[in-house]
């Protein structure tokens, strides 16, 4: 193994070691669990790291953007190390000390913002375009993310409401055997977007900016013949619109309107035979100016680190030769 000069990292005096490291070193764990090829001594306030010529670069890269990071008032967790770990792996240009300093909201002192490159890409999208279509699996924050961002135009004024909406596809006709009137009806569909502004607001306010129809929650066929201006509107679960529904949603957006649309193309729930608007979407719009497209992968997973595995499981299992057969026979058994 080729060996270099020891690189030394120097924590400043006013700066914990325990915000570094962690309480019992969980944090210096970590980092060491992934770079094995280094040797890693803490003395005081001095970090010196030994190893892999190349490696040991990493390592030193990684300690000093996690001090950028608790410079900038933020705190490490195990999860945001591991990011940090597999941001600086990725080469991407950005650093990830400006991925995590990114704050779109803070609320109850928690703050909320991208943790990954691939959301920092969404999140600065939504803040430059006037469409932003997000496609990502399970767990990649499309869905938080966005409201975040409709939660922070409209506390800035750069909007007056909030316009929330998802297709309730597998309500279908059945709706009408339902119990209460319309909203009670649908309300279990919208229930998720719900769960995503009650975390960001405080619940009398919630009631209050939805009584004046600030904040407006709704099925997407109450989209129809509406112009929506000033307004940031979220079109969730996207991938169970039809193309038409998609053209009719696109098509409300008025002036000083954003708009951002997400969907998992993997989980349709769509009527066999029946085409998902999000899915030929991209290939009509792609050229259009202020319209982006933005793709999460397994990679910007920032749930349980088991759900990202099991992400990817399906993934390569749909992308190998059992999977066309074995999927074919179960959507021909619904």
């Amino acid at each position: 193994m080729k060996k270099s000069k020891e690189v030394k990292i120097s924590v400043p005096s006013d700066q914990s070691m325990v915000d570094l490291l962690g309480h019992r070193d969980e944090l210096l764990k970590i980092i060491e669990e992934q770079f094995r090829r280094s040797n890693i001594l803490v003395r005081g306030n001095e970090i010196t790291i030994t190893g892999d010529r190349e490696e040991i670069q990493v390592v030193a890269n990684l300690f000093r953007e996690l001090l950028n990071v608790l410079a900038q008032g933020q705190c490490l967790t195990p999860q945001s190390v591991s990011h940090a770990v597999e941001l600086l792996r990725s080469e991407e240009e950005i650093p990830p000390s400006e991925v995590f300093s990114d704050t779109i909201l803070v609320h109850r002192g928690k703050a909320i913002g991208p943790k990954t490159i691939g959301q920092k890409k969404y999140v600065d999208s939504m803040r430059n375009s006037t469409i932003t279509f997000v496609i990502g699996p399970a767990g990649t924050g499309k869905t938080y993310l966005a409201m975040a961002m409709a939660v922070q135009a409209l506390k800035s004024k750069a909007v007056g409401r909030i316009i929330l909406t998802r297709p309730a596809v597998e309500a279908g006709e059945k709706l009408g055997f339902l119990p209460g009137d319309l909203y009670e009806k649908i309300d279990p569909y919208l229930k998720p977007l719900y769960d995503a502004l009650y975390d960001m607001m405080d619940a009398e306010e919630i009631r209050r900016l939805m009584d004046q129809r600030t904040i407006e929650v709704a099925p997407l066929a109450f989209m129809r013949g509406r112009t929506l201006n000033d307004s940031f509107i979220l079109l969730d679960e996207a991938q169970n619109t039809t193309p038409e529904q998609i053209k009719m949603f696109l098509t409300r957006l008025g002036f000083g309107s954003k708009i951002v649309v997400t969907g998992d193309v993997t989980q349709i729930d769509l009527p066999h035979g029946q085409q998902s608007g999000l899915i030929i979407v991209e290939k009509i719009l792609l050229e259009i100016e202020g319209i982006s497209f933005i793709h999460l992968t397994a990679r910007d997973v920032v749930r349980h680190k088991i759900v990202q595995r099991i992400v990817e499981a399906y993934k390569n299992f749909e992308e190998s030769k059992k999977a066309p057969s074995v999927l074919g026979d179960i959507h021909d058994r619904r």
